[in-house]
């Protein structure tokens, strides 16, 4: 009977444990706010500020009007090496029609190795210093690198997980830029 009452007691703890644990992990993953579902493609893609190299405070719906590639990255990645580069030109080919790239460091150590890196890699165009929360708003962004193509709305027309060919990245560019309103800079003048 003793033994009886010492199991129930222990699974009524443990039954308990799992109810306040699961709560602290439904509200750590629903802090940020949902995040996307599946790709995303469609969705508005979640605002967030983040901090530049030199401190400067960036908020993604400040390029509303733009197309914006998105990509999330690392300084130990790959892939995202090779990817940079053609970034930096596209940004040069594409910028007078309205594309922007932003570049979001997921590095865990901080702000100095990706500073370095920038540096050596002379990055010219925004990065940001990313976070666990704006990863989980972008649906966890599982594997680096990961690029979202947003249209001058705001709209995420295209996402790529892994490295993809040159081209491949331009036809998001593309497709980014042909997205939404036809001439946005225009219609602001």
């Amino acid at each position: 009977m003793k033994r009886n009452n010492l199991v129930l007691i222990v699974v009524i703890a443990v039954v308990i444990g799992f109810i306040i644990f699961g709560g602290h992990l439904r509200k750590k993953g629903t802090a940020a706010g949902p995040g996307l579902k599946g790709d995303g493609i469609g969705a508005i893609a979640p605002d967030f500020t983040l901090a530049t190299l030199d401190g400067k405070k960036v908020k993604l719906s400040d390029y509303r009007g733009k197309a914006v590639l998105l990509n999330f990255w690392a300084t130990w990645c790959g892939p995202c090496k090779v990817e940079i580069p053609w970034f930096m030109d596209l940004e040069k080919q594409y910028g007078p029609q309205g594309l922007v790239v932003v570049g979001v460091a997921m590095d865990d150590d901080g702000k100095a190795p990706v500073t370095k890196f920038a540096q050596e890699m002379k990055i010219d165009y925004t990065v940001l210093l990313g976070n666990d929360d704006v990863a989980d708003q972008y649906g966890g962004v599982e594997g680096l690198p990961t690029t979202f193509y947003l249209d001058r709305n705001g709209k995420i027309v295209k996402k790529v997980a892994g490295l993809v060919s040159h081209s491949e990245i331009e036809d998001g560019i593309k497709e980014a830029l042909g997205s939404g309103p036809a001439n946005a800079s225009a219609a602001l003048r």
